[in-house]
């Protein structure tokens, strides 16, 4: 039942993010947040609501979960290209890298706080407060100052929209090899997360206590993993960051599959937390580097499909192979997936960088409009701009 609830939860991402991403580009942005985080605060209040007071069934799970997918297949694509309009794209790494550095804090001090509130106060005062939070996040979108885009008249319909994004990623070699690379890692590396419950208690013998600390020490190396990007100025050299990062995401998978110790589990796994999300969020930024701003809400729709939509098939990909072949072969397997990608895709690379720097300096010079193949062909324009833009 978790499964089918946590399924429930996320197969509408893959499904509607299109959607999502065209309607993040015809309209404002800030207030398709505000309509979507209204949904949630709307619905995580009804939810709290039936905990407290005894009504709550399975089937409401179901049904909360599902409008929680739906509204996220809206407010994820929104979200990532809503990041550009508030910082710009200077500032872009540093800003992805910080928003994750904060997401991986909550996932550390979050599980914690929420332990406690459990014991103390119950279940549904918990789902009151995170009903509660909402309130914050819609203050401060309400609040803030950003200044409008120019939102071009189209008659196209609206299945052209969508189409137009995926016709972009598809012919984009750069995007589209990043994306195939963070899908593959999301379908057969990412559900080492859901098979962590048959670590912690069958092969580690740690209980629901050491599922927490195994938990929290992903946490913590993904939030090392986004410190560390903070720190970068520019996209120079982030290919090769997700490279090697899918690389030892792999690695890690392997070296934590064959671990039979629970402390050098809880050390292996900081690693495997680390090179998950520094591949997540170089792969993030360099699509954003390179992305047309009419474009954006439709490619970053396709991101949350590769990234957050493929995770429930993973995810029942790995219960079918691992009720066949066992939990840790099933993370070995993913491992070594994940690092067959990443061979495949440094052995690309060089090329892939070619092409990136002619997308990005085409783009400066139409002032963010998608570039065409002749604009590739401009004559003699800053040599050394090209140079500097290698990702």
């Amino acid at each position: 039942m978790l499964g089918l609830i946590g399924f429930a939860g996320q197969i509408p991402v893959f499904l509607l993010a299109p959607i999502g991403g065209a309607i993040a580009d015809k309209y404002n942005r800030r207030r398709i947040l505000i309509t979507t985080q209204s949904i949630s605060m709307a619905s995580a209040f009804i939810f709290a609501a039936l905990t407290l007071t005894g009504y709550i069934e399975v089937w409401h799970l179901f049904v909360f979960a599902s409008i929680t997918g739906i509204s996220n297949a809206f407010d994820i694509p929104t979200r990532q290209a809503f990041v550009v309009d508030m910082v710009g794209k200077d500032d872009l790494v540093n800003a992805i890298a910080l928003n994750s550095s904060m997401f991986n804090g909550a996932r550390i001090i979050g599980p914690a706080i929420a332990g406690v509130l459990v014991s103390l106060v119950g279940e549904g005062w918990c789902f009151l407060i995170n009903a509660v939070s909402y309130v914050a996040v819609i203050a401060g979108l309400l609040k803030m100052q950003i200044q409008p885009r120019e939102i071009a008249a189209s008659a196209d319909s609206a299945i052209t929209k969508i189409f137009e994004g995926f016709r972009y990623v598809g012919t984009t070699a750069p995007i589209r090899a990043l994306l195939l690379l963070l899908g593959l890692v999301s379908l057969m590396g990412m559900p080492y997360a859901v098979l962590m419950p048959i670590f912690a208690d069958k092969i580690l013998n740690g209980g629901a206590q050491g599922l927490g600390l195994l938990m929290s020490a992903a946490g913590l190396g993904a939030l090392i993993g986004a410190l560390t990007l903070a720190t970068r100025n520019g996209i120079r050299g982030l290919g090769r960051w997700v490279a090697f990062a899918s690389a030892a995401f792999g690695v890690s998978l392997i070296l934590f599959s064959l671990s039979q110790t629970f402390w050098l589990s809880v050390v292996l796994i900081v690693p495997v937390g680390f090179s998950l999300m520094v591949q997540m969020a170089s792969s993030n930024t360099l699509i954003q580097a390179m992305v047309p701003d009419e474009l954006r809400g439709r490619v970053m729709a396709v991101y949350s499909m590769m990234f957050m939509g493929m995770a429930p098939i993973g995810a029942l990909l790995a219960g079918v192979l691992a009720g066949n072949i066992g939990a840790p072969q099933t993370v070995a397997l993913g491992g070594a997936v994940c690092i067959l990608g990443a061979i495949v895709f440094g052995w690309r690379l060089p090329s892939l960088q070619n092409e990136a720097r002619k997308i990005i300096v085409a783009m400066q010079m139409t002032g963010g409009e998608p570039a065409s193949k002749a604009s590739f062909q401009q004559p003699a324009f800053a040599r050394e701009t090209i140079k500097s833009q290698k990702i």
